[in-house]
């Protein structure tokens, strides 16, 4: 159960944030703060409360949270983003992370992890080596998991942006799969949700106790997820979207 999330407010400077996707074009400031609002209130919905930071207008993708850290069940981790213009959004992360973290680590140089690359189930955690997260930081990252007790390994891709950008874990043995992970041997256990080709962006969906975030426009996925007995709540990202962002970047959840 997840009782606790952290997000930080958009900033005005989104606009500029990084893309592989120009041709969906840049973000609507206004809209992207309302998709936000009602990003944070289905996080209440699901019994969650959500801890909201000021805007960051020197980092304009600063709004995505999750890969500036990894928030597990015995510590707390900083990573070290594998985009640059991102690293100085760790900055004073460590001490938001302290008000409920005793037990805090961090990646360090040359290792680059960004959270989006980091898939928990359970005890178990999938390191994505994408462009993003390097073979040192994963190997970090699992070393810090090892000494907890917990564990961790390597998933290859070749694709993807992130390791969530085409799989999440929805909890009780199921997971949506989507892209170059439809056939990976990691994920063949599991009782598989696959995404078509043409919804790929519904991927990245999150689970908060009782139900399944999912982004808005995707009926095919939303009809696949309900038929798997979940609850859905659907959450508008378009604006977010637009820098490959979804519905998990948007926070830290424990």
């Amino acid at each position: 159960m997840f009782t606790k999330a952290i997000v930080r407010r958009p900033a005005k400077s989104l606009v500029q944030g990084i893309t592989s996707n120009p041709q969906l074009g840049k973000p609507d400031y206004d809209k992207a703060l309302r998709q936000h609002d009602a990003y944070i209130a289905a996080l209440e919905k699901c019994g969650v409360a959500v801890k909201v930071l000021p805007a960051l207008e020197a980092y304009p993708d600063s709004c995505f949270m999750e890969d500036v850290a990894l928030c597990t069940r015995k510590f707390a981790l900083v990573t070290n983003p594998g985009a640059p213009s991102r690293r100085g959004e760790i900055e004073g992360i460590a001490e938001v992370l302290a008000g409920y973290f005793a037990d805090i680590d961090r990646i360090r140089a040359p290792g680059t992890l960004e959270g989006g690359d980091v898939m928990m189930v359970g005890d178990r955690f999938y390191v994505g080596l994408s462009a993003r997260t390097n073979a040192e930081g994963a190997r970090q990252l699992v070393a810090a998991l090892e000494k907890r007790g917990l564990s961790g390994q390597g998933v290859d891709m070749r694709e993807m942006l992130h390791l969530k950008t085409g799989l999440s874990y929805l909890e009780e043995g199921f997971l949506l799969v989507a892209g170059e992970f439809l056939a990976a041997p990691e994920f063949a256990s599991f009782k598989r949700i696959e995404v078509a080709p043409e919804e790929s962006y519904a991927a990245n969906c999150i689970r908060v106790n009782e139900h399944v975030l999912v982004p808005s426009g995707f009926p095919k996925t939303e009809a696949r997820i309900r038929e798997a007995g979940l609850s859905v709540i659907l959450v508008d990202t378009s604006e977010y979207r637009k820098l490959d962002g979804g519905l998990s970047c948007l926070s830290l959840r424990f």
